[in-house]
């Protein structure tokens, strides 16, 4: 028995002493480890009771573990210390604590993105990396902040990726529900930024807080019904997110003819909905960062499940998803560059502080910080998310994954990539944006034919946007009640709209609202288009459909006529001295002295015939009937040769009239040019001042397309405002043209018919049609409705209706200007007949008063005698000399005798023409001169000669 007593101590002791010798060599095989491996500290803000939180904390420690399981004689060895965080305060103070107390060397974190900018500038200031592999604000820009890198992928890529979908659908428009959020709201700046791009507009944007209850959300959905558009894009977090599908079922937007698209902020999670979300998500189209599959890959996900069973057997099932391996790879790349730089560095401390105004203390600043940022930005390898590369601090993803949700599961429909764009496979060739290629896709309400995108709303109201006019209202005219807020019309625009309501195949109930509420003068047509379709679903006015705006909008047919003309003042002089302008002043007053010179050329010639009865042309009487004979202009001209007595007077006579024949040519062309062709000249001066409608793009097509300098327009409004300010013209502030679109510019010609006229040529454009937003559908059919209308027999009743009897459309241009400039009136040639009237008058005056009649003496007498006096001493008398014959003696006084005896009989003396009728060929004598002489004092004594010589009393 003793000796079972010793052998059981001895035995005691011999253990004992074995596990003594046990722990102190495993102490200095620990010590001995330490000693060869250099602990890099590394701190980690997570939630844990999140679930990404607790997905992250694990995927982490397996990927230290994994890593450095693989690299066993790396040097370096990262120690995570994590800090649990459930809100941003605690965030907030577990970073700082971090930095004070443990000392590390970058941070993991944060979660959430409300965080990221207050541990960006924190690691700034420190210079130590901050790694997220959930960051997602737009505004950290890596340029400013080098210290803040994401192991995430930008969202400008994903926003290039959803646009690039909807383009491919051919969808012109889309709703956007996004959460309430800073990070909501920075995903909508680059989503509308990409979808400008692909000229997809953004019809509505509902935003909607993570703390609304459902009927909040189901007033938002009920909203979405009454509108035209029918595709939507959600982007928001998973908790809200996923409670909205089940109310949008329940409010009847997950039916056919809608269509849904999700964000991979929701698609990511896709494997963590419960079966009743699911079932309501049935149709909905998602996109979500491409996994390729490897070993590592599905051994971690088996891993993953084994955890999830062994240690959280009474939470819900999560599955592991991207985002998990994102902070896999975001450790692993961590470790790489630290190992590298420990290559280099046997140590790594903390050298300089700063300042810390929370906590009171010194920041150590880590002197290899910037060396990290850098080995991580150089960090590549195939990691389990896909191939780890960062560019600008950011991971470099190129591939998305397009997937239709379908039953119990989704399905892969097709690929995005940054190069290639959309494709079916990865490995197809060839760059595409059609959606054509992708697989069979099943659409909400279980439809197999894809969704135009828009409908017609089956209840609410049509928005038709009106334009508030300061002019012109025979187009629109707005008519409001403000105390019982009613908005009605009235005008051509609005009656060619409720007549292309009627010619519709549906019923279409409308209420109009109209833009320009404040009356400002600055409004214009494309502002009021822009607000389509976020405050008008169309716009109904006289509207031009011009290419510029077909950028934003869609345009019906045109329902008037198209074309941009100009309109100027008329230039022709209406004045009673119109005819006067053919010829200049030195013309006119070169033809009046010639006139008076050819008079007294013509007295003088005659009055020398007078006086001394020679003929100084030739010998016999019928030589001036062979003048006559050569030129024939003279019978015309001298039906009656007794106008004249001298051959030198005729032939003074004929050139006068040649030349008086080219004078009146001349004078006839130059006043046709003025009063035809002149007005059809029209040169356009840089120096004119244009006149244009206000809220019209005839400002822009002036200044862009025709290059007219922006000082010289000038807005107007009405058509008497147009009227007023080019009869002032511009030297008195007014304008010298109108350039305005055809419509207009007739009602103007119309109202101010002779005072204006169209000039230059006609400049297209598109007429007066309704615009729409893009891709509506609404716009086949008012186009098909408008050409019944502007065709129909109704359409000429509008137009006279609204602009007066008369008046057609179809009438050219050229019939609404006054035909008043093309004929000549009295008032054109008054001028002319008041000086004809004058001189009329002037002469019965004269020769039928005894007033005019001694008027008339007196000047007679007075010419005679200037006359008498000057011809007197040109031609005096001469002696009859030798030589002369007897006969040619009788023969003179034979011819004087007879026209003294013809004298006798008829008159009471011998006028100019019984001494003209003497003839110029008999020679000068003394007896033909006493003849002469007796024969002038017989007058002057009131007796005749007798045939034989002797005086009758």
């Amino acid at each position: 028995m003793l000796n079972n007593i010793i052998h059981f101590f001895l035995a005691l002791f011999v253990l004992f002493f074995f596990c003594v010798d046990r722990c102190h060599s495993e102490t200095n095989n620990e010590s001995s480890e330490e000693s060869r491996f250099l602990s890099v500290p590394i701190g980690v803000v997570l939630d844990r009771k999140s679930m990404l939180g607790s997905m992250a904390d694990v995927c982490m420690k397996m990927g230290v573990s994994d890593f450095y399981s693989g690299h066993p004689n790396y040097t370096s060895r990262l120690q995570l210390h994590i800090k649990n965080a459930h809100s941003v305060v605690q965030a907030n103070f577990a970073v700082v604590e971090l930095l004070k107390n443990e000392q590390v060397h970058g941070i993991i974190g944060p979660q959430g993105s409300r965080e990221e900018m207050f541990f960006a500038e924190l690691g700034r200031e420190v210079r130590i990396p901050i790694i997220s592999f959930t960051a997602t604000r737009t505004d950290l820009s890596y340029k400013d902040n080098s210290y803040f890198v994401r192991t995430t992928p930008d969202d400008a890529v994903q926003a290039k990726a959803l646009a690039a979908m909807c383009q491919g659908f051919r969808w012109p428009q889309i709703v956007v529900l996004y959460e309430d959020t800073d990070y909501g709201s920075q995903f909508m700046s680059l989503l509308n930024k990409a979808f400008q791009e692909v000229d997809i507009a953004l019809a509505y944007m509902v935003a909607i807080p993570n703390s609304a209850d459902d009927a909040h959300i189901l007033k938002e959905l009920n909203k979405l019904e009454t509108k035209q558009t029918r595709v939507f894009l959600v982007h928001m977090s998973p908790s809200l997110g996923f409670r909205l599908f089940p109310l949008a079922k329940k409010a009847g937007v997950m039916s056919a003819e809608y269509a849904w698209i999700i964000t991979n902020s929701l698609s990511i999670f896709m494997s963590s909905i419960d079966s009743v979300t699911r079932d309501s998500m049935e149709g909905v189209l998602g996109i979500r960062p491409y996994l390729s599959s490897s070993k590592e890959l599905d051994n971690l996900r088996e891993r993953w499940r084994r955890y999830m069973t062994l240690n959280n057997s009474t939470s819900p099932n999560i599955e592991l998803n991207v985002y998990g391996l994102w902070a896999y790879d975001a450790v692993t790349a961590l470790a790489m560059a630290v190992e590298k730089i420990v290559q280099v560095n046997s140590t790594l401390s903390h050298t300089k502080t700063t300042a810390d105004e929370i906590g009171k203390k010194k920041f150590r600043i880590s002197p290899f910080g910037s060396q990290l940022v850098n080995e991580l930005s150089n960090t590549k390898f195939r990691g389990l998310s896909g191939d780890f590369q960062l560019v600008d601090g950011k991971l470099k993803l190129i591939t998305f994954e397009i997937f239709n949700v379908i039953g119990s599961g989704e399905k892969t429909i097709g690929f995005w990539t940054l190069e290639r764009g959309i494709r079916r496979e990865l490995g197809s060739v060839g760059e595409t944006t059609s959606t054509k290629g992708l697989k069979s896709i099943m659409w909400p309400g279980d439809s197999l034919t894809q969704p135009k995108g828009w409908a017609i709303p089956t209840n609410g109201n049509l928005r038709v946007g009106i334009p508030w006019k300061h002019g012109f209202t025979e187009f629109v005219d707005v008519i409001t009640d403000p105390k019982r807020r009613y908005t009605n019309a009235t005008g051509f625009s609005i009656d060619i709209f409720l007549a292309t309501l009627e010619a519709l195949p549906f019923h279409i109930n409308y209420d109009f609202y109209y833009y320009n509420d404040t009356k400002n003068i600055d409004w214009s047509y494309d502002d009021m288009l822009h607000k389509i379709p976020k405050e008008f679903d169309m716009v109904v006015g006289d509207t031009t459909n011009w290419a510029p705006r077909a950028a934003y909008v869609d345009f019906s047919l045109p329902y008037s006529e198209s074309g941009v003309i100009l309109v100027v003042k008329n230039r022709k002089p209406f004045d009673m001295w119109i005819f006067i302008r053919p010829l200049r002043w030195d013309l006119w007053l070169t033809i009046i002295v010639t006139c008076i010179l050819m008079g007294v050329v013509l007295c003088i010639l005659e009055h020398g015939v007078t006086s001394n009865g020679t003929n100084p042309v030739g010998e016999h009487k019928e030589k001036p009937d062979s003048i006559r004979a050569l030129i024939p202009v003279s019978i015309l001209a001298f039906p009656d040769r007794n106008m004249v007595s001298n051959n030198w007077s005729f032939f003074v006579l004929i050139s006068y009239l040649f030349m008086a024949f080219i004078l009146m040519q001349s004078y006839t062309a130059s006043l046709s040019a003025i009063l035809t062709v002149d007005q059809l000249k029209f040169a356009f001066s840089d120096n004119y001042y244009i006149g244009y409608q206000e809220g019209s793009f005839m400002k822009q097509f002036l200044t862009k397309q025709l290059h007219i300098n922006i000082l010289r327009l000038r807005s107007y409004s009405s058509a008497e405002e147009y009227h007023a300010a080019i009869s002032l013209g511009s030297k008195n502030g007014g304008i010298d043209a109108i350039f305005d679109e055809i419509p207009y510019m007739k009602l103007f010609l119309n109202k101010y018919d002779s005072h204006y006229k169209m000039v230059g040529p006609t400049y297209r454009t598109g007429g007066f049609g309704f615009a729409f937003p893009r891709g509506s559908p609404l716009v086949a059919h008012f186009s098909k409705a408008i050409l019944e209308v502007t065709q129909g027999s109704n359409m000429t009743a509008i137009e006279q209706h609204n602009f007066g009897p008369g008046y057609s459309s179809q009438d050219p241009l050229s019939s609404t200007i006054s035909q008043q400039t093309s004929s000549l009136s009295l008032y054109d040639f008054a001028g002319l007949f008041l000086i004809i009237g004058s001189i009329t008058i002037f002469s019965l005056f004269c020769s039928e008063t005894s007033i005019g009649q001694k008027l008339t003496d007196k000047i007679g007498h007075l010419i005679h005698a200037c006359f008498h006096f000057k011809t007197s001493r040109v031609n005096p008398i001469e002696d009859a000399g030798v030589g002369e014959s007897a006969e040619g003696g009788d023969e003179g006084t034979e011819l004087v005798q007879s026209n003294l005896n013809a004298h006798s009989s008829g008159e009471e003396g011998i006028d100019a023409h019984g001494i003209e009728e003497v003839p110029r060929h008999v020679n000068e004598g003394s007896h033909v001169t006493s003849l002469v002489d007796e024969t002038s004092a017989s007058q002057d004594s009131g007796t005749g000669i007798n045939s034989s010589g002797g005086r009758n009393s």
